[in-house]
This record gives structure tokens, sequence and C-alpha cells, in this order.
């Protein structure tokens, strides 16, 4: 969307054609929805895997009539997200080179980053496998092309100073960089004026790094000019950073939903997540964050599990540590992603994850491919975590 508002502010017409927006059905909490899906036949690779495999959003003959009502492009820009969603990648292109054959296509985003000579295969003219660190600034997404996406996105940074070993962020965005706040600021301000929302999601992989210098001066702006607004952290959120202070600034900013980037007290997953906090750590963070105002339920903890070489009770400890404790567990499936030193680890339990990025679907990796935790392993976790309880282990004052 940032490169779409650069091009549109250069005098360029563009379109944007959202397969999965333009599918929605069932409203959900915060301005999200559920969206359309069709069982398709699955892949081989998945053959003895018992799982449905579905397209999400619009089916390929509808997504070929919507582009069929466009003005003939000279450019159509494809973007990708996870690895595994590549099929998806595939028919786009070939519905856009079906629907007009003279364009050009261009295919970026995670996938074309991660796994450029499997995307080679996709059909596109020319694939950015470099990211795009622009000479210039991005300042406005250009939201506005949604005629009511019911919440707004705003990031106030691009990639991350940390290197857990399973995070493709600085593949993805290699420098560290934190947007003006006028900039972000402007940002959420043009995002509500066309969007009839009171939800922005921070989508940033570090959003409380700086936090004096950058992201305590945000929340006072954003206190300033849109009190009644509520926030959402569904990134994470560096434990470490959060103090007396910090809670309370998130508290009085307005965010609702926490996300915590807890992922293990052992000392192995520590290890691989870049020593983000320990258990006492997390403990002065719940505590702060209650003292502040946030009941148990809004604790949201990130426990990562399948991980190539984790021990499972390990994993179960965790779970048990973030309950007694009143956090609310959610289970984060380990996905190899290429790039990472957990995906040179992961290729010991399956060398096909080299040739096909259908395998790194992290709801196949950990309990149908890795050797380390089996489905039935995987969703005693789940239920594990959903079972909640409320403990006041350590009130305010204690």
């Amino acid at each position: 969307m940032y490169i779409l508002g650069f091009l549109r502010s250069n005098g360029n017409d563009v379109h944007l054609v959202d397969s999965l927006y333009e599918a929605r059905t069932e409203a959900l909490s915060f301005g999200r929805w559920k969206v359309r899906k069709s069982k398709l036949q699955k892949p081989e690779v998945y053959a003895n895997i018992p799982r449905h495999y579905c397209r999400f959003g619009l089916p390929q003959e509808e997504l070929e009539a919507r582009l069929s009502e466009l003005p003939k492009p000279d450019y159509i820009l494809v973007t990708s997200a996870m690895t595994y969603w590549y099929g998806g990648v595939f028919e786009t292109i070939k519905s856009a080179r079906k629907i007009f054959p003279g364009a050009t296509i261009i295919l970026g985003g995670a996938y074309a980053i991660l796994c450029p000579d499997h995307a080679s295969k996709s059909g596109a003219d020319l694939v950015q496998s470099e990211p795009l660190d622009t000479g210039f600034q991005l300042r406005r997404p250009a939201i506005d092309m949604y005629d009511n996406p019911g919440y707004g996105v705003v990031m106030t940074s691009y990639g991350c100073p940390m290197s857990c070993q399973y995070c493709a962020s600085k593949k993805l965005f290699p420098n560290f960089r934190k947007r003006p706040i006028e900039d972000v600021i402007e940002d959420v301000r043009f995002q509500l004026s066309v969007c009839n929302t009171g939800n922005i999601a921070f989508y940033d992989d570090a959003l409380l790094i700086d936090k004096r210098g950058s992201f305590y001066p945000l929340c006072e702006g954003l206190i300033k000019e849109f009190p009644r607004l509520k926030l959402h952290t569904p990134n994470g959120l560096h434990v470490s950073q959060i103090d007396e202070e910090c809670a309370e600034m998130l508290f009085r900013t307005g965010f609702h939903t926490l996300r915590l980037s807890l992922e293990g007290i052992d000392s192995y997953t520590g290890a691989v997540s870049g020593e983000k906090t320990g258990k006492s750590g997390y403990e002065r963070t719940i505590k702060a964050l209650k003292c502040a105002g946030y009941p148990d339920e809004r604790l949201e903890t990130y426990i990562l599990v399948g991980l190539p070489g984790q021990n499972t009770d390990d994993i179960l400890s965790s779970i048990d540590y973030v309950k007694s404790l009143g956090g609310k567990p959610k289970i984060t499936e380990f996905s190899p992603i290429p790039g990472t030193k957990m995906f040179e680890r992961a290729l010991g339990d399956c060398p096909q994850l080299a040739e096909e990025p259908l395998l790194h679907n992290n709801t196949i990796y950990a309990p149908w491919v890795s050797r380390s935790v089996p489905p039935e392993t995987m969703q005693y976790f789940k239920d594990r975590a959903k079972i909640y309880l409320i403990n006041d282990k350590i009130p305010c004052g204690s």
C-alpha cells in the first residue's frame, strides 16, 4: 500500500484488487472479517496429511471477472506473504496474464525474497528478490483504495535490531529504521479520515525499542489527538521493555490487544529467541500490566512450539508458568523460514524443505513433518493453554 501511494503521488493511475478483502463474509471483533474459502484437491506432498487444503479469497473465475472490469495496465504488481501460500500467487499471476497478456508482471513480497529460485517459476516477468530498502520516503499508504477496511494498519519502524534464530525480519528488512513520529501520526490521521474505524493495529516487530525517544512521544501524540482509539499489537511486544512506566503508557494510550513475546522459559528456547526475557522479567511485566489496569484475560503471551530440538516438557512448563501468573498462553507454531538458522536445523528433519515451500506451513511442519512434536501432542498443548486460570500470585504492591 505504501508503494501504491508512492506511485499514485507521482502521477500514475493505480488500481487495487485484494482477493482476500473482496471475499469477506462474517464480521469478527475489532473490524476483522472471516474470508470465503473453497476446498481444493490436495497437493501430492500433503496426500497423507488428514487436513483440508483450501483457497482463501475470491475463486479464480471471480478474480478474472474482477480483473476484466479494470482498464488495461502497463504493469501488474503482485505481492506475496507466506512462502507456503505460493499456490495462490501462481494462480493470481496466471489469471492476470490471461486477462492482460501484454502487461509486465512484477512479483515481490516475502515469498519472492525468501524463495527467489522457486518464485522464478511463478510466471512473473520480474521477481523483486531483494528487499526494498528504498532511497525515498514512503510516507502514506493508499488505504483509501479500500472502501471500508474495518481497521487501520500502522508501522512505526521497519525491521528489528534483534537476531532470533527462527525469524526472517533481518532478511526482509536488513536495516532497522524508525519512522519520524510526525509521519506516523499523519498516517493514523489519514487512515481515520478515510476509514470508519476505531481500531489501529501496529505491525512493528520492535515497537518498544527506544521507547523514551520514540514510543512515548508517539503515545503522547495519540492520546492528545485520538483519545478513544483501540490499539492492537498482533506482532508481539518485547517483554523486557515493559516496566511500570511502559505498562501505564500502554494502558493510558488505549492499547487494547496485548501480545507478549515470551516464547518459552527454558534455556534452549531463550537462546534461540535472543534471550528476550527470563522468568523474572516476565513476572515483572505481568505485575506492571496488572497494576496499570489490564485484566488477566488480556495478558496474551506467545509460547513458541515445534522448534527443532525443543523439549516437550519445557513447552508444558512454559504454558503452566504463564497461567500460574494470570497470563493467557497463545500457542505459536514454528514455521521453518529460508535464510534463518532454524531453517538449517529443520532441514535435518525434512530435507524436502529446501525444494518445497508447502512444507514450511506451520500447521504442517511441527505436527506432521518434524520428529519432535506429533499431532496429538500439538493438540494437547493447545488444549492445555485454553484451560485458563485466574491467579493473583503477584498482585500490585507485592
